[in-house]
């Protein structure tokens, strides 16, 4: 709740205003029972009917005011609500923003959509109709009760021996509301999760006849939600007409007590009316106290799954970083670099002992089996994850020390698993540099060998690709994705893989169209083809995460280890398809 306080903090005064309102009208709530009493009063005194008529004229107008006031106070208490529910929700995006990679592999994207939309609805209607409630409830019995006991005290504790049993429903049932409430959102979370991810690998569902599997798996995850809401309806049903009964036996009570009471001349008719006036007031928020307290178990359930995702820290650390006197010119340097995924039950390091420098301008070449720990290396370098032992440095600084945005924005990557958003080619292409103009947008196109493609789309560069780019193949996912590192002009360039869906002649035609834009920067290039990296300056053989070969195409050729072996095998396959 601390987190949610310094929220409420910032519209206080707003807060104080509706506040203000309620006081109003509660005030003006409480005055129409007493003029109903005055004119009963009157009447049975047998008093004139133009003073009955004025009592009626006023109880018009503190209608009419209460009517204003109370939808001042509406409007004041939950536009605060929507404009937290605005603020929240985004500090909550900006917060999954900044969590690292790591995070990811652990979370489920449509958990987290659950937690953004869903819970901070929750959080609104908390701040909007519950707050608004909370505070009502206790301004309306406050005043009723105090009035109601300066008319008569003994029929106001008559009035009241029903209500225990709200105080021990209330209790017996506010921890089943939160208990429940919770496993329904976590319910909600877990069918959004498998709706997003069987909508997004649609294709992998079809391509293996699943849509029957999973529609059934779906099935059973509504019926857990299904009964998840029942056994949560059942806990409100119980509420409301329970506080229902309570208000008609106060009233019966009020009744016969309050009856007796004015036949034998104790209290007036009038007080008697104002009485049941009073107690028809509290009728509402006596219902309304359950549902009042189903929105704040609702509000605590969601409060508490917002803070979870909240208390993730970012894992990349940017307090060490200095600004820079000069641009980056990307001379790199792997200093005795070990790393290790965190959460791996082996706890096998990913990378052993990596010691390698590298010149600006020149072009590095990491080659290995599968897992062999080549993308884990180039990640080191924007820090998508930090080392755990050794040094990673960009013209002699550490990279923790330089500013996490100057970094980044100085390497342009491009990973072996592209992703595009649904949204143009143009608007992917440019979505490092949106200020780009369309020479620009072409220029890298060109060089990615996309024009061709581009020219034979519906709609040339402003082509919808579709969700994660599925209108579009994988070689030319890759070619966006390339195109899309290119313009951002940066000082090191990262090719993971990058070309490993395109045919032998389209990658012969990139590499060659590279080879002008490559002599400019820095560049790591990663592939199993060792065609694609003959030409590099430098070339490390990883191997389980370690060096095992350092050198030129021709010198590890003629050292005749495993980048030999490696070499002579591609070789022969490419003869043995030539044939």
């Amino acid at each position: 709740m601390r987190r949610l306080w310094s929220y409420m903090i910032r519209y206080q005064g707003r807060y104080a205003l509706g506040l203000a309102c309620l006081l109003a009208t509660g005030t003006l709530a409480m005055t129409v029972p007493y003029l109903l009493k005055r004119a009963v009063d009157t009447i049975a005194a047998g008093g004139p009917p133009a003073a009955v008529a004025w009592f009626a004229l006023g109880i018009v107008a503190i209608a009419v005011a209460q009517s204003v006031v109370r939808t001042c106070s509406r409007f004041l208490i939950f536009n605060v609500g929507r404009d937290i529910e605005y603020d929240l929700r985004n500090d909550l995006f900006a917060h999954l923003e900044r969590l690292p990679l790591a995070y990811y592999q652990t979370q489920q994207t449509g958990d987290l959509m659950s937690r953004l939309v869903n819970d901070i609805t929750a959080v609104r209607m908390l701040l909007g109709v519950g707050f608004l409630n909370l505070v009502n409830t206790p301004i309306y019995y406050l005043y009723a009760v105090t009035i109601m006991a300066s008319m008569d005290w003994r029929l106001t504790l008559a009035s009241l021996v029903p209500y225990p049993l709200v105080l021990v429903i209330v209790k017996r049932t506010s921890r089943q509301l939160m208990e429940r409430t919770l496993k329904t959102q976590e319910g909600l979370a877990a069918m959004s999760s498998r709706v997003q991810e069987n909508l997004s690998g649609i294709h992998v569902v079809q391509a293996y006849v699943r849509e029957q599997a999973e529609i059934d798996a779906f099935a059973r995850l509504n019926e857990t939600f299904s009964a998840q809401n029942m056994a949560l309806a059942k806990v409100r049903g119980i509420i409301m007409p329970v506080m229902r009964g309570v208000s008609t036996l106060t009233t019966l009570v009020v009744l016969w007590y309050g009856g007796s009471r004015v036949i034998a001349g104790r209290l007036s008719l009038g007080d008697l009316v104002a009485f049941i006036g009073y107690l028809h007031i509290l009728a509402w928020p006596t219902m309304a106290l359950g549902w009042m307290l189903s929105i704040l178990q609702r509000g605590r359930a969601a409060l508490q799954r917002l803070e979870v995702v909240f208390q993730a820290a970012p894992a990349i650390d940017d307090r060490l970083a200095t600004p820079l006197d000069r641009p980056l010119a990307g001379a790199l340097a792997f200093r005795q670099v070990a790393f290790a995924y965190e959460g791996r039950a082996s706890g096998r390091r990913a990378l052993v002992d990596v010691d390698v420098e590298l010149p600006a301008g020149a072009t590095l070449a990491l080659v290995g089996r599968t897992g062999s720990g080549k993308t884990s290396l180039v990640q080191l370098l924007p820090r998508l994850f930090d080392a755990t032992a050794g040094r990673v440095e960009i013209d002699g600084r550490d990279v923790r020390t330089i500013p996490l945005a100057t970094l980044r924005r100085a390497i342009g990557y491009v990973p072996q698993d592209p992703f595009l958003f649904s949204r143009s080619v143009r608007d992917n292409i440019r979505f490092g540099a949106p200020a780009a103009d369309a020479a620009a947008v072409q220029r890298v196109a060109e060089i990615a060998a996309l024009d061709r493609d581009i020219a034979e789309l519906p709609r040339g560069y402003d082509t919808i690709v579709g969700e994660r780019g599925i209108t579009l193949s994988g070689g030319q996912k890759q070619r966006v994705t390339l195109a899309r590192a290119l313009l951002v002009d940066p000082a090191i360039l990262i090719l993971d893989d990058a070309l490993s869906s395109v045919d032998t002649e389209t990658e012969r035609r990139i590499l060659g169209r590279l080879r002008g834009v490559m002599r400019a920067r820095t560049s790591i290039i990663i592939a199993h083809r060792i065609s694609t990296v003959m030409e590099a300056d430098l070339i490390l053989v990883l191997d389980d995460g370690r060096v095992v070969e350092v050198g030129d195409h021709a010198a590890l050729l003629a050292r005749d280890g495993s980048y030999a072996d490696l070499f002579r095998r591609q070789r022969l396959a490419e003869e043995l398809e030539a044939l």
